[in-house]
């Protein structure tokens, strides 16, 4: 059923000139129809059209993703949002997020207009909304008014869709990509065609910094690969179809699945930004091709342990897993943006982000009433869900920063002191923050009252770095060469200037991959994994 929330009436004026009457009519009624896809329908879709004057029409999808809704007194451009519930949180990260997609269309027919709502008709949004200069597609999709859409940035947006994804779509069996359009083509949620491609990606929105709401579009492949323009040769490689689907299928056929749920130190990057890697885009490498072993990688950089399941990273995964896989937990970096009074970011991130670690004596801290900021707590959301599925969840102390007691970085200008532990807080000047202590002691005492195994990689880390001392640029991520990389040349960190003490480049993501798998061999509940491993030191 269609809802008109709100319309115009246009009204029939006479012109009181003598011997004339003139009538200014309402266009003729038009319809807006399409499919609602996630690779697949997304049935039942809860569907809102807002358009330039301030209307608003609400309908649904049907089981196949397809709707249609009567357009009688819209006028373009209109922005129509799918939620995959009634009146489904779109914008914010802490509470859980609902999937949802938006669509652009700018102009308007009276014999018909088809309209997808998908992942790359959210790209495009994301795009235009950019250049208005609003957070994300989901704030233009929700502002009173849509305003003008500048042509320029509309035509650019479905350029680079299609260098991204034109290889991809044609690869599918979609005809004359070079005239695709993700909002007009012609397409059903049947898994062929254009839906074959939306099959074989994930979607969900980032985060942005100064308010904590749901950002710009993020597409990635089956290996979790970031698929963001501009694409060329010397930036990011485009959506490679069979590539994509011989992940999917590996995903599917495993005997077993590791997911890792995590922040920017495992997380996988695009080509863009490499030597930067995570340990997780190499992990799979520590096992033998026999045993059926899936790593999915879904570790996200920039996200907490709360903010990772609010913002619908760990959804992506979940669809996935099958009982007797395995859940590694690996975060407390970002857990620790608790600082509610730093000048950028403090509030959006104690809102978002922040969790609280335990007591020295492991009692639970967060304000009243709000259990979902306690690190425990947040982390035993994932225990509890892997467990209901079968799963076996596995926590992980997060990797050490190259730092010494100081927080400054360890063995720079003649200094010898150590790298130490950099997972805890410490109340600062002004009282910034609510509650302090050590997070990695929060993941040991998380493991202990859930009956949980544990690697403590910040312990190992700590270790590896202190025995590199004189090498450990060659691990952490400090570029030099910014003519094979050209995107240190503008960055503020990961170059000699700067070193990036948190993440790594190849060689440490390979050595701390290594790590995991020592923690592996080392625990013996997870003697049954263990057995798929390389022989240490053969990856």
């Amino acid at each position: 059923m269609v809802t008109l929330i709100h319309t115009r009436v246009r009204l029939c004026s006479l012109l009181l000139l003598p011997m004339l009457a003139a009538c200014v009519h309402a266009p003729a009624v038009t319809t807006i129809y399409g499919v609602v896809s996630v690779g697949g329908p997304m049935a039942g879709a809860h569907i809102a059209v807002r358009d330039s004057q301030g209307a608003r029409v609400t309908t649904r999808a049907d089981a196949r993703g397809q709707y249609t809704l009567n357009a009688a007194g819209l006028v373009a451009p209109l922005v129509l949002s799918a939620s995959s519930e009634p009146h489904g949180n779109c914008r914010y990260n802490h509470k859980p997020r609902a999937i949802c997609l938006t669509a652009l269309a700018t102009a308007l027919s009276p014999a018909g207009n088809q309209v997808n709502i998908n992942a790359l008709t959210d790209q495009m949004v994301s795009d235009v909304a950019s250049a208005l200069h609003f957070v994300g597609p989901q704030q233009l999709a929700e502002t009173p008014y849509i305003p003008a859409v500048p042509l320029p940035v509309q035509a650019e947006s479905l350029r680079q869709l299609r260098a991204g994804f034109g290889s991809a779509l044609a690869s599918a069996g979609v005809a004359d990509v070079e005239h695709f359009d993700p909002v007009t083509t012609p397409m059903q949620a049947d898994g062929s065609g254009v839906d074959a491609v939306l099959g074989v990606i994930n979607h969900t929105r980032g985060y942005d910094n100064e308010t904590g709401e749901a950002s710009s579009t993020v597409i990635t492949d089956m290996a979790w690969r970031p698929i963001a323009g501009p694409f060329g040769p010397a930036a990011n490689e485009p959506l490679q179809y069979e590539r994509a689907r011989m992940e999917l299928e590996r995903i599917r056929s495993a005997n077993v699945r590791i997911f890792i749920v995590g922040d920017s130190t495992a997380a996988t990057y695009e080509r863009q930004r490499l030597p930067r890697m995570g340990w997780g885009q190499v992990f799979a490498d520590q096992f033998r091709a026999d045993g059926g072993i899936a790593v999915v990688n879904g570790a996200r950089a920039g996200r907490s342990s709360r903010d990772f399941y609010n913002g619908g990273w760990y959804r992506q995964m979940m669809r996935f897993m099958q009982p007797g896989d395995y859940v590694f937990i690996a975060h407390g970096h970002n857990d620790q943006n608790c600082n509610g009074l730093r000048a950028a970011r403090g509030v959006a991130d104690v809102t978002n982000l922040c969790t609280y670690p335990n007591t020295a004596t492991g009692q639970r801290q967060h304000p009243p009433g709000q259990t979902q900021m306690s690190f425990q707590s947040s982390l035993e959301t994932y225990i509890a869900d892997a467990r209901a599925r079968g799963a076996h969840p596995i926590l992980m102390t997060p990797t050490t920063r190259f730092m010494n007691a100081d927080r400054k970085t360890a063995y720079a200008n003649g200094d010898t002191r150590p790298v130490v532990s950099q997972h805890l807080t410490r109340q600062n000047a002004v009282g910034g923050y609510a509650f302090v202590g050590n997070y990695s002691q929060t993941i040991q005492d998380t493991a202990r009252a859930n009956h949980l195994p544990l690697i403590d990689l910040e312990a190992k880390t700590i270790r590896f770095a202190n025995a590199h001392a004189h090498d450990w640029q060659a691990y952490w991520l400090v570029v030099t060469d910014t003519v094979k990389y050209p995107w240190y040349a503008t960055q503020t960190a990961g170059t000699p200037a700067a070193p990036d003490t948190t993440h790594f480049q190849e060689a440490g993501a390979r050595a701390v991959a290594e790590l995991v798998a020592d923690g592996i061999r080392e625990t013996p509940s997870l003697r049954a994994l263990s057995q798929w491993l390389k022989p240490s030191g053969t990856q």
